[in-house]
């Protein structure tokens, strides 16, 4: 019995000190419902189209504020989805190179988030990430 509580309070200090959960980034879940569209890589594209006019509209931003938000929630949106892609498509190698891109984004965002009030680093970060969702999104239209 003390094991399963002590597991069970395990679980939770795990789950609620994650720093990238839907129990932080909520809204995550709403960006990925404005983007559904026809398919799973249709959505996948609507929300790089998403993120790229939020990149641009932070580009000129200090500090953690809603346009640098909206772009993590975002970012975790398509994490969420891109696994959601259907099975035969997951073994093209498109779908590789999109994974691909989708974690060199995680590496760009993390540069801007560390450089969120510093500019010309933010902005140079993050005409970066708009090369890097460029690319991306040419990956999912050979998807689609």
């Amino acid at each position: 019995m003390r094991q399963l509580i002590l597991s069970g309070l395990l679980g939770f200090v795990l789950l609620t000190i994650s720093g990238c959960s839907y129990l932080y980034y909520p809204h995550a879940k709403e960006f990925t419902e404005k983007a559904r569209g026809g398919n799973t890589v249709e959505t996948l594209i609507n929300l790089t189209n998403m993120m790229e006019a939020t990149a641009k509209a932070g580009q000129q931003g200090r500090g953690k504020d809603q346009a640098l938000d909206d772009l993590h929630n975002q970012l975790h949106a398509f994490k969420d989805t891109i696994c959601c892609v259907d099975k035969n498509k997951q073994e093209l190698p498109a779908y590789a190179l999109a994974v691909t891109h989708n974690k060199e984004l995680w590496a760009v965002f993390k540069r801007v988030w560390k450089f969120k009030d510093d500019q010309p680093q933010r902005g140079q970060h993050l005409e970066l990430f708009v090369t890097e969702l460029r690319e991306l999104r040419d990956s999912l239209q050979t998807l689609k």
